[in-house]
């Protein structure tokens, strides 16, 4: 899975945690997994990009959850009676074809050309 644009894309990107005093050497060997990009590296991406989704949904309905709890705050400070539109079904149908609409495009760019947007040089093999 390594060709040259991720090996050393993976190698610049990690190595600027190097520039914090102290301890940049230190993280930059604790995310490599080592002493260099290894596999042990590919490894720890793959986990942290399979994990981060979960992650962001459980601070998203911890967020909702508080949301819910507390109201949400009038920033003008005024307490008004105006009419209000309740989120569902109107917000949540809007927002469930957006989604609908972005994702059918994503899975059709995915299937009818999955090398359209990207770098020639990432077939080529990892050449450290």
């Amino acid at each position: 899975p390594w060709g040259q644009m991720s090996f050393w894309g993976a190698t610049v990107i990690t190595n600027l945690l190097s520039a914090i005093p102290y301890v940049g050497n230190t993280l930059v060997q604790w995310m490599w997994g080592g002493f260099s990009v290894d596999n042990a590296t590919l490894t720890r991406f793959f986990t942290f990009h399979f994990l981060l989704p979960f992650i962001l949904a459980a601070v998203t309905l911890l967020h909702l959850f508080f949301l819910h709890e507390t109201g949400s705050n009038n920033p003008t400070g005024l307490t008004s009676a105006g009419d209000k539109i309740p989120f569902h079904p109107y917000f949540t149908y809007k927002d469930l074809l957006g989604f609908a609409i972005l994702l059918s495009l994503l899975a059709a760019l995915a299937m009818f050309s999955p090398n359209l947007l990207g770098d020639p040089d990432n077939f080529t093999p990892a050449n450290p």
